[in-house]
């Protein structure tokens, strides 16, 4: 599956351009050290040591920036999940990894640095585009694994499957969803244990 957001918001100037990458690098660490809502682009421009005008050349705003960020992040948390996933040797295995590998990851890309957090609470609530992919993923990987066991005779194969895979991101979205998961980390592993026995429960034939 591919993993690989892009990032819709406007921008200007060549996607791989040196000083693009730069911008976004110096916005990573600015972000992580003040937070994101309280960072504004003139004060991007001044710790980068460029003019504003200039960081507009390549973004039209500060969402604009934050959505690669954003975007940046739930990438390496969808590979990391592809990677987990990829190792399971049943449809059931492949779900409880994947359950298992959306909180540790979630966990260690948006908690560890706490600020920088902001961005994904932004992001969630304002349904920036790089969220939306991301909840496209998640829905699709749910699917595919479904149907995956259904194939194998593993799922039962009555219930429709968009019907199935809706239940189970709602089961999920407390602990796949970076806004959520900052209020269910405690008890979030025995959570995942349980909640995927009784979603695989309710798979059998």
């Amino acid at each position: 599956m591919n993993t690989t957001l892009t990032s819709p918001s406007p921008t200007r100037g060549p996607l791989d351009h040196d000083v693009r990458t730069q911008i976004v690098d110096a916005a990573t660490d600015y972000f992580t050290r003040y937070g994101y809502e309280k960072t504004t682009v003139s004060d991007l421009a001044k710790a980068i040591g460029f003019s504003k005008a200039y960081i507009y050349k390549f973004f039209d705003s500060k969402q604009a920036i934050g959505e690669v960020i954003c975007a940046n992040r739930l990438a390496e948390v969808m590979q990391a999940v592809d990677a987990a996933v990829a190792g399971g040797a049943s449809a059931s295995d492949r779900f409880r990894r994947m359950f298992r590998a959306f909180i540790d990851a979630g966990t260690a890309l948006f908690f560890e640095d706490r600020k920088l957090y902001d961005i994904a609470a932004t992001a969630s609530r304002d349904a920036w585009p790089s969220v939306q992919a991301y909840e496209r993923y998640v829905e699709e990987l749910i699917a595919r694994i479904v149907r995956e066991g259904r194939e194998a005779g593993e799922f039962e194969r009555k219930t429709p499957l968009d019907e199935t895979a809706n239940a189970i991101c709602l089961v999920m979205k407390p602990y796949i969803n970076p806004l959520l998961l900052q209020y269910n980390l405690e008890g979030a592993q025995d959570a995942t244990l349980h909640l995927s026995n009784l979603v695989l429960r309710s798979l059998a034939p």
